[in-house]
């Protein structure tokens, strides 16, 4: 499902029950939550980052900096993927490699758009002790929409939405709309910045990661820009769940887990901006969604260290820059069963050539042939 954004024209007359939103609240923003439903959950989120810290502490520089690689390339794919925005991976992946100092090859040249998401989230990871101000979201926005359109349509940019008309997030047919959202009034929305901005730089008595995650939904809330308050959001959490981490880098992706949640991830947004200012069904799905993404995390890791003791363990098998191209492509992110067409297809070489580099390395030891069947050979690495 997508969501649009409009401006409802003040000359249209049309009788709608309107609900109460959070900030018509008459606590807002003085959020509320039940701490022992969180408490157990929370411990568990905590350990878990405490694990993972341990697993990338005990790796190499070089290892931790290509784990942070493959994170914060996924969080600015899916983060837009959630907007249904979809960027060039590769042209992510290797802008943030020129600015994390780590040498790729074969990565196609990033262009000035993705440049520019790119760098806004290394702002908000590497700069995770500075303040938020109102002129770093601008920043930030002004990144994201550069040409000063979203789609065919101009917007505010690099500054607060504008204008009198109330601003509604919709979904639906023309004319069937259904209203999921109406954001407070834009004349209002510097203010409910300011309180925002002043309670995100300040020690709160907060345990970090509930900070992150009440920011998020705050942002949400406010819905300050034209568009683009989504990933904004998402970009905030990842510069406060850094800060709680004390790490400079990404170690898990946020917006991968909830792109797969997508679905739950806008229905809860939704259920907690409207009624009461308690928050604890929100906070419940942020650490749910924080754990399985440490998991999934975790996972990752324990392929990295086995990548890299693969490396150690072969570092004197002689191999050509083909053979070394697609063995790392089966430690990353290959898909399916290796057959000799997709290697002769990654190397562009022919199937004789391809044949030729497997053999080699089956006998080497590198590489062994499957024995689950199927049409065609196949082959895995013999880890």
């Amino acid at each position: 499902m997508f969501f649009r954004i409009i401006y409802l024209s003040l000359s249209q007359n049309i009788p709608v029950m309107r609900p109460i939103y959070t900030w018509q609240h008459p606590t807002w923003p003085e959020f509320t939550w039940d701490n022992s439903r969180l408490i157990n959950l929370l411990s568990e989120v905590r350990n878990l980052e405490g694990r993972i810290q341990g697993l990338m502490g005990g790796l190499g520089f070089e290892v931790q900096n290509k784990t942070s690689l493959d994170v914060m390339t996924e969080e600015v794919v899916r983060s837009s993927e959630i907007e249904g925005e979809t960027l060039n991976y590769d042209k992510v992946r290797s802008s943030m490699a020129i600015k994390l100092g780590i040498e790729v090859e074969g990565l196609p040249s990033a262009d000035n758009y993705t440049e520019g998401i790119v760098q806004v989230m290394l702002d908000a990871v590497r700069g995770r002790d500075k303040a938020l101000t109102h002129e770093r979201l601008f920043n930030w926005h002004a990144a994201l929409f550069p040409t000063g359109r979203s789609g065919m349509s101009p917007i505010t940019v690099a500054a607060y939405r504008v204008g009198k008309e109330p601003m509604q997030v919709v979904s639906g047919a023309m004319g069937k709309e259904k209203v999921h959202y109406e954001a407070p009034k834009s004349e209002d929305v510097p203010a409910m910045m300011d309180d925002f901005l002043s309670w995100a730089n300040a020690d709160n008595n907060i345990d970090p990661v509930l900070k992150a995650a009440i920011a998020h939904m705050w942002f949400v809330a406010i819905h300050p820009f034209d568009d683009g308050n989504g990933r904004l959001a998402r970009t905030i959490t990842d510069m406060l769940l850094a800060k709680a981490d004390g790490m400079p880098h990404r170690f898990y992706s946020m917006s991968a887990e909830i792109l797969k949640e997508r679905k739950a991830y806008y229905e809860i947004l939704e259920k907690t901006t409207t009624g009461s200012t308690d928050i604890t069904a929100w906070l419940e799905w942020f650490l749910q969604t924080m754990k399985s993404a440490i998991f999934r995390s975790e996972s990752m890791v324990q392929r990295v260290i086995k990548k890299a003791s693969f490396w150690q363990r072969n570092r004197e098998v002689s191999m050509n820059e083909r053979q070394v191209k697609v063995i790392n492509r089966l430690w990353d992110d290959f898909e399916g069963k290796l057959t000799t067409s997709k290697w002769a297809k990654m190397t562009k070489t022919s199937q004789a050539t391809a044949l030729r580099d497997i053999t080699d390395l089956i006998e080497k030891g590198i590489l062994i042939i499957s024995d689950d069947g199927g049409r065609s050979t196949n082959y895995l690495l013999k880890e």
